[in-house]
């Protein structure tokens, strides 16, 4: 038998680019740079929203409760069945209407494994051929990586640092055109930790119902907010422009291992119906997986039963955190740190000025992760060079340690004045 010597088959572009510019992808690579030889300094991961392995940052016992008896119910072992996922589905509706001036219908929400899953769905359902989306720079790069795997073309628009990172709506009308089907907007913010104030998010809706195009709301961080401005769901605004809003239950309760999130249709007025776009995000969601049956399970309970010093004492320990971290940041001099408001993320400018031998925020974060194991993410990964994501969203005596470590690696590389 003659062996091919010309295969049809072939890998595909569009995913190694996608993988590449991954928080995933850069965090390896720094990981990597970390000095496997020293077995007596330990690592501080400040860059990543992920704080469920410290202790101060359990989850609540309603939502371990809830989880556990669901496993022992011996009801939750097989696939989803559809009563499980419509009683989940009604109560993420009940749990989200308490804040907006309508009501949800069970219908107008769909269940996900996590945020991430529902960005998925999101991009793939409005890639058609053509079509333009805009993104936030800085922002969230899972946008970034689902648009170029999806051949769907970004244009991203500036958040402006001196304003708390508002959105530059002067500028989206240079932007935007006949082909964009939608801008994604993050609050609170992931990576600025800015929280938007109510009248700018109605200028946002107001700028999208202008360009004819809807609104992504990535929520992921809802309701954990510790500055001047109270947590304002963008759906509220859902009169004036369709909204899609993106949940989860991996950062409010902090099980981001429970796979858990939900998309919800906030649109009174029914234009995505009415264009086809509620059905085809329905039919590529059916094409993907489920959440873990055992959350949803739980999910009732979680929303229904968290008690509301769970909240707020998740929220004082990041309020503190982000406190020692700004300050500890603003002792050092080639950075310039810009206060958080909420999430678990605040962003700090480099001036590379200062350092010898640094170049850029890639080479900062490699060698201070060899020479610190100490982890933040550069800017590079979030469209903005020259600065640093910090997550605070640690125990604080980790998050001083690290602070410390990132002084002594900041002076020891400092200019000769």
């Amino acid at each position: 038998m003659e062996v091919s010597s010309k295969w049809k088959f072939e890998g595909q572009e569009e995913a190694k680019k996608a993988s590449a510019c991954t928080i995933r992808s850069y965090l390896a690579t720094l990981n990597e740079s970390i000095n496997k030889n020293d077995t007596t300094t330990s690592v501080i991961p400040l860059s990543h929203g992920d704080p469920s392995g410290f202790p101060s940052f359990r989850t609540s016992k309603v939502s371990e409760n809830a989880l556990l008896d669901a496993l022992q119910s011996a009801q939750y072992n097989g696939y989803p069945r559809n009563p499980d996922i419509f009683h989940a589905s009604r109560s993420i509706a009940e749990y989200l209407s308490r804040d907006y001036p309508y009501k949800l219908s069970p219908n107008d929400v769909l269940v996900t494994a996590g945020a991430k899953q529902a960005i998925d769905v999101l991009i793939t359902a409005l890639a058609v051929p053509g079509a333009n989306i805009l993104l936030p720079r800085p922002g969230y790069p899972a946008y970034e990586s689902l648009a170029t795997f999806n051949r769907l073309e970004m244009r991203h628009y500036d958040l402006l640092p001196e304003q708390d990172w508002e959105v530059d709506i002067d500028g989206l009308d240079a932007l935007a055109d006949d082909r964009t089907v939608a801008i994604v907007v993050i609050n609170p913010g992931n990576p600025c930790g800015n929280v938007y104030q109510r009248e700018h998010l109605k200028k946002i809706a107001e700028a999208a119902s202008k360009l004819g195009m809807l609104v992504i709301s990535d929520e992921a961080y809802g309701h954990l907010v510790f500055g001047s401005n109270p947590f304002v769901p963008m759906g509220v605004y859902g009169e004036i422009a369709p909204i899609l809003t993106i949940g989860s239950i991996s950062k409010r309760w902090l099980v981001p291992g429970w796979r858990f999130g939900w998309i919800v249709m906030c649109d009174p007025n029914d234009i995505l119906q009415k264009h086809g776009v509620a059905e085809s995000i329905k039919n590529y969601h059916n094409i993907g997986v489920v959440p873990p049956t055992l959350t949803l399970g739980a999910i009732t309970r979680i929303l229904a039963e968290t008690p509301e010093d769970f909240y707020s004492n998740t929220i004082n320990l990041l309020r503190k955190a982000a406190g020692i971290c700004y300050a500890g940041l603003r002792e050092i001099p080639c950075f310039t740190p810009y206060k958080s408001q909420g999430s678990m993320f605040l962003m700090a400018k480099l001036n590379m000025s200062f350092l010898e031998g640094i170049n850029n925020d890639m080479e900062f974060c490699t060698r201070l992760a060899r020479e610190e194991s100490v982890v933040v993410l550069p800017g590079e990964a979030l469209g903005l060079k020259n600065w640093v994501r910090v997550t605070f969203a640690v125990e604080i005596s980790a998050l001083e340690d690290g602070l410390s470590r990132i002084k002594a690696f900041c002076f020891r590389n400092a200019k000769q004045q």
